[in-house]
């Protein structure tokens, strides 16, 4: 079977490289319109999907927001091998107060395919949360992507 024929294929054609490309910078685009507020899951996982989603690796990204949850920066904090990423809370601290965040949404993908969270997932999240509230950080968020599909923390009630 063509690659590009296999939806679950990790290998893409020049065509749709291009048109993720494209997908990406309008989505950034419109991530950093003046005033727009990150109240949509819908529009916060799209983006994540297309920028972690088709990662032969692991990635944990943050997305820092502003008070109104208005996108500041997206940043790929760490990266991983294709089943696991060491992920420092100091440093998500120490970003967040760079950035002067109000708010972020945690994200990180599961090149395997499957967007279900682990036992390792739940902890650091929890881990994290705890750590952003000492300095007045709210996690709004925690997506994990696995190709097209996504997970919400704050969806499931585990935020």
């Amino acid at each position: 079977m063509n690659p590009a024929e296999n939806n679950d294929s990790r290998e893409f054609t020049l065509y749709e490289r291009q048109a993720i490309s494209t997908a990406l910078r309008a989505m950034e685009r419109t991530l950093r319109l003046p005033g727009l507020v990150m109240e949509s899951p819908t529009v916060v996982g799209d983006f994540l999907c297309l920028k972690l989603g088709p990662l032969p690796h692991e990635v944990f990204a943050v997305l820092y927001l502003d008070s109104q949850n208005r996108l500041i920066a997206f940043e790929e904090a760490f990266r991983g091998t294709l089943n696991q990423t060491s992920v420092y809370p100091r440093e998500i601290v120490k970003s967040c107060l760079m950035h002067n965040a109000g708010a972020v949404v945690m994200a990180h993908n599961h090149p395997s395919g499957m967007a279900e969270p682990s036992q390792a997932d739940r902890m650091l999240t929890d881990i994290l949360k705890r750590a952003l509230q000492l300095v007045d950080v709210t996690t709004l968020d925690h997506v994990i992507v696995a190709g097209n599909q996504r997970y919400s923390f704050a969806e499931h009630g585990l935020i």
